[in-house]
């Protein structure tokens, strides 16, 4: 095991730090930004992977033609599968990190990723059933399990008033991964034709490798860390874990749910538009390289101005995406409609990351009101750290089911009107009721949330 303290060198393959304080400045200046800066890197890269396999499916539904036999609805469930699986995973990815250590399961999280990209090359061709397609989709979950190991392990190494952007920067850059491994089906669509989707999943395979390599070599366990395996259950009963979650359903159930079912969508609502998978391939991409770009802004908002108040504004311009997608429905306008859809994107990518920063704030405000009651103060930083760490996984994981209601919502919708306007206004309804919620328990004059005096942080929170 190795003490990081200012002059002394990191050693030994455990790479363990056991001095780690971020909100000390003179620590955070001398060694604690570079080293956090370093692990923040390699934890991008592999959530980036991880959300790329966990996106695999909606790709692959576009190969997958009339001689594989499934319809639309079929098609929908095997986007919808991964997205649940990867949700459920999220909450023992969150405690691995403090089982485990954050750099040993980032690379033992990495590697996993071997094992839906490997499936997936194997069966995927003409004649598979429809039941392995959907055992090998469900593996795919194992990509969403990342976003919470290392959004738990990250939010360690960076001190209060830096968080907000480091997480965006963190999830963020993982999220794009959805964009990517989007892009990279247009090129092998564009370049090998719809019939080699094995190549799809075969392409991630050495970049899987090398992230676990990275992590292995670049990455450290926090020794503090350890302390954390209980913090899940005490947050449980904490009345803002599950507002916060509700929240994170609007933001991060929306990028990931329109994200897995965006493509088909464009298939299905404007067919003579999108008569091949190119076609599709062409826009699919955007939404989510545009949504995952605009999360660290959401965070660096959140920052400047308060979570809560980034979020409240954020679901009104989510409501209005929402509308301006049902009007163009309606209309059968294509331009307003993935104008409306891009607009969702953006948005839903701003909200991922104002609400996760307020996060760790109302836990640090709870902290100041226990110091303030008699606790001793380092006990009350560690239990707000604590719990933090805690809400963000089991926030991820409420959050990813949100993206499986939007499949089931945009299916039943489109098998039983052939369009998707009952989803649309299911949506629009689901914006207000956050942005309702967040006015009443966060922003209203008064409050007594631990949120509700989110504000600016000072200048030197403006780098990570």
């Amino acid at each position: 095991m190795t003490t990081l303290t200012s002059s002394a060198p990191r050693a030994g393959l455990t790479r363990a730090i056991d001095d780690w304080r971020p909100e000390d400045p003179a620590f955070w200046a001398r060694t604690g930004a570079k080293v956090a800066r370093r692990n923040l890197v390699y934890s991008v890269f592999s959530e980036h992977i991880g959300f790329s396999v966990w996106s695999l499916w909606s790709v692959l539904v576009l190969f997958l033609g009339p001689k594989y036999g499934i319809d639309p609805a079929g098609k929908f469930v095997l986007t919808a599968v991964p997205t649940a699986v990867g949700a459920v995973l999220r909450l023992p990815y969150t405690f691995a990190v403090s089982v485990f250590g954050g750099r040993n399961w980032t690379v033992v999280s990495a590697l996993l990723l071997l094992v839906p990209t490997v499936l997936a090359g194997l069966v995927l061709r003409p004649g598979v059933s429809y039941g392995t397609l959907l055992a090998v989709a469900a593996v795919a979950g194992v990509g969403g399990g990342n976003f919470a190991s290392s959004m738990a392990n990250i939010n360690a190494f960076y001190p209060q008033r830096l968080k907000g952007r480091a997480l965006g920067i963190n999830a963020g850059g993982g999220n794009l991964g959805v964009a990517a491994v989007q892009l990279v089906g247009l090129l092998v669509l564009a370049t090998a034709g719809a019939a080699h989707p094995r190549l799809l999943p075969l392409v991630y395979v050495p970049l899987i490798v090398l992230a676990a390599l990275a992590a292995a070599l670049r990455m450290d366990n926090i020794s503090v860390q350890r302390d954390d395996r209980h913090a899940m259950r005490e947050v449980a009963r904490n009345p803002h874990t599950w507002v916060v979650s509700l929240l994170y359903i609007g933001t991060f159930g929306s990028f990931i749910g329109f994200g897995f079912a965006f493509g088909q969508v464009l298939q299905v609502q404007f067919q003579h538009d999108f008569n091949t998978p190119v076609k599709v391939a062409y826009l699919t991409f955007l939404g989510p390289l545009l949504g995952s770009l605009a999360r660290p802004v959401g965070g660096a908002l959140a920052d400047r101005w308060g979570g809560a108040r980034i979020t409240l504004w954020n679901f009104a311009a989510m409501a209005l995406g929402a509308l301006t997608v049902l009007v163009a429905s309606r209309q059968g306008s294509l331009p307003l409609f993935v104008i409306g859809f891009v607009a969702l994107f953006v948005f839903s990518g701003v909200g991922n990351g104002s609400t996760y920063k307020m996060i760790p704030v109302i836990f640090q405000n709870r902290a100041r009101a226990a110091v303030a009651a008699g606790v001793e103060p380092h006990r009350a930083e560690r239990d707000a750290r604590r719990h933090a760490t805690a809400v963000i996984g089991l926030a991820g994981a409420v959050g990813a089911l949100g993206g499986v209601l939007v499949n089931i919502a945009l299916r039943h919708s489109f098998q039983v009107s052939h369009n998707g306007d009952t989803a649309y206004l299911v949506f629009l309804g689901y914006y207000a009721l956050c942005l309702g919620v967040t006015w009443s328990v966060y922003c209203r004059r008064h409050s007594a949330s631990p949120a509700g005096d989110a504000a600016a942080e000072p200048e030197g929170a403006r780098s990570v």
